[in-house]
């Protein structure tokens, strides 16, 4: 155990001077949702905003309440691309065979990514936040709320932190594993991100209201802005994150076991 532990802190801080040398990585990933951030709240906040359900004042300052957490898993799904792209270079450049010849932890490897990610996530999510706050986002959170959000993304960063590795490690080319982030980037639209789901036609508001992101975005958007949620949609959003972490390093951990072929 402490051989695997010592071993997966070399590979994040391998992943992490990855990321300081090149950091225009992050602004890469940075600058989609906070265009959609900017777009939705300065193009489209008006008229959303004056459609949210009862309860809402109906203005700009309401919809940017409502769609932050939207764009917070948009920014979580597009780190996912990156580290994708990344497992994806190390399988094709050759260095994760070599890694295989090595006296180290098998796991370590697979670990240094998905840590690497997620600290690459936290970074972009709170840079998302602070951009937020300046263009009128206004949680109501305590002390015990942004603990609870702090967890809660951690846990989603973590799950799709390990799903990339695994996309990473099946995909064939670096092209391939940028395109790993898509359906993940499209989920936050078809749930309750930016509308709300009550406001879909019945198939695709069935699919919005029981797809993994939507109990986790009700959630952060309650414990954010100080509102009551049933404890039962927030089990459901831990229950979520929990199973995608399992499937992810599971997953992960198969692929990279079974040998690659040309």
């Amino acid at each position: 155990m402490s051989t695997a532990i010592t071993d997966s802190v070399t590979m994040f801080t391998r992943q992490t001077r990855r990321l300081s040398r090149y950091p225009e990585l992050t602004v890469i990933v940075l600058a989609v949702p906070l265009v959609f951030l900017l777009l939705f709240v300065f193009v489209f906040g008006g008229t959303l905003g004056a459609g949210l359900s009862a309860g809402a004042t109906g203005d700009r300052s309401d919809y940017t309440n409502y769609v932050m957490p939207g764009i917070l898993l948009m920014t979580i799904s597009l780190v996912a691309a990156g580290t994708s792209t990344g497992v994806t270079q190390d399988m094709t450049t050759g260095i994760m065979a070599r890694f295989r010849t090595l006296s180290i932890s098998p796991g370590s490897v697979l670990t240094g990514h998905a840590l690497a990610s997620v600290l690459q996530s936290l970074i972009s999510l709170a840079v998302v936040i602070v951009v937020g706050l300046i263009i009128g986002f206004r949680p109501e959170a305590g002390l015990l709320g942004w603990l609870g959000t702090l967890a809660l993304l951690l846990g989603l960063s973590l799950a799709i932190a390990w799903l990339a590795v695994a996309g990473g490690l099946i995909a064939r080319s670096v092209e391939t594993a940028s395109n790993f982030s898509a359906p993940l980037t499209v989920l936050p639209f078809l749930g309750s991100g930016f509308v709300p789901t009550d406001s879909m036609p019945g198939p695709l508001a069935g699919f919005a209201e029981n797809q993994p992101f939507t109990p986790i975005m009700d959630t952060l958007r309650a414990l954010m802005l100080g509102t009551d949620l049933g404890a039962g949609t927030a089990a459901v959003a831990a229950g979520w994150c929990v199973v995608l972490t399992a499937i992810g390093y599971a997953w992960s951990r198969r692929v990279y076991a079974r040998p690659r072929r040309a």
